[in-house]
């Protein structure tokens, strides 16, 4: 290269930790899998080991390293243990959640506490743990916190999906606040529809199908591995200057 030319930065992970929560299927597994391939050591949780065991050992059959932990990310005195317990990450992909998408007056308070509990309080005390661990060390890094599109706009029988994700923007934005002085970056990833075992039901009705498709400008449902390059984006120097912002992927949902 000709002297003088910036260079590109490196989107290599060797030598970092990472952490990824609800990492057995979907768009957890996308993140262990992308994130393993740029070099990073994976550490695989999810309340049952069965398909994070799985994976960790695809991983490991493909050259990556990665090990995997049970934790059940909504028992939040086991979360304090597990990152006490460990040295610090350098990568949290804060992934778990769910949803129960009911009309606004059928939503009942034990809706409402699975999924504020699990989408907003257990990733706020997750992202806690992990900083503070990274706080104690020294060590700079990336939490990248798995939002939605649903945290931009409304979506009918969503409202506490949205409730949710909308928390978890404004979150993130404070922690990117306090935590930029110790060179740690919150960012979220906000997806359209991505087909995964949970949704793919959702999408064998035509008529939800076709909702959805009319939403999404460039014309088809997102795939995990539409996810994979940016999650490496922000977990790596590539994204050196990016903290309390949202990487909006909804093949254009959010434009109108």
């Amino acid at each position: 290269m000709s002297k003088g030319l910036p260079q590109t930065p490196n989107m290599r992970l060797d030598g970092r930790r990472a952490i990824v929560t609800g990492a057995g299927r979907g768009i957890g597994l996308a993140a262990a899998a992308a994130l393993a391939e740029a070099g990073a050591e994976l550490t695989l949780v999810a309340r049952s080991n069965g398909e994070i065991d799985d994976v960790a050992r695809a991983i490991r059959a493909s050259g990556g390293i990665a090990s995997s932990v049970t934790l059940d990310v909504s028992d939040l005195d086991c979360v304090r243990t597990f990152f006490v317990q460990r040295a610090a990450f350098h990568i949290l992909v804060n992934n778990a959640g769910t949803n129960r998408p009911k009309p606004v007056w059928e939503v009942t308070e034990q809706d409402y506490d699975a999924v504020l509990d699990l989408n907003l309080k257990s990733a706020f005390f997750v992202a806690q743990a992990c900083a503070r661990r990274m706080i104690e060390e020294g060590v700079s890094g990336s939490l990248i916190h798995m939002g939605s599109q649903m945290g931009h706009v409304g979506g009918a029988t969503r409202s506490l999906y949205c409730a949710s994700k909308w928390g978890l923007e404004g979150m993130s934005k404070s922690f990117a606040l306090d935590l930029a002085q110790f060179g740690i970056r919150s960012n979220t990833i906000a997806p359209t529809f991505i087909e995964t075992p949970l949704t793919k039901p959702f999408f064998e009705d035509a008529a939800f199908k076709e909702s959805v498709l009319a939403k999404i400008k460039l014309g088809r449902i997102g795939q995990v591995t539409d996810l994979m390059g940016p999650i490496c984006f922000l977990a790596s120097d590539a994204a050196m200057l990016m903290t309390g912002t949202s990487l909006v992927v909804d093949g254009g949902w959010t434009t109108d």
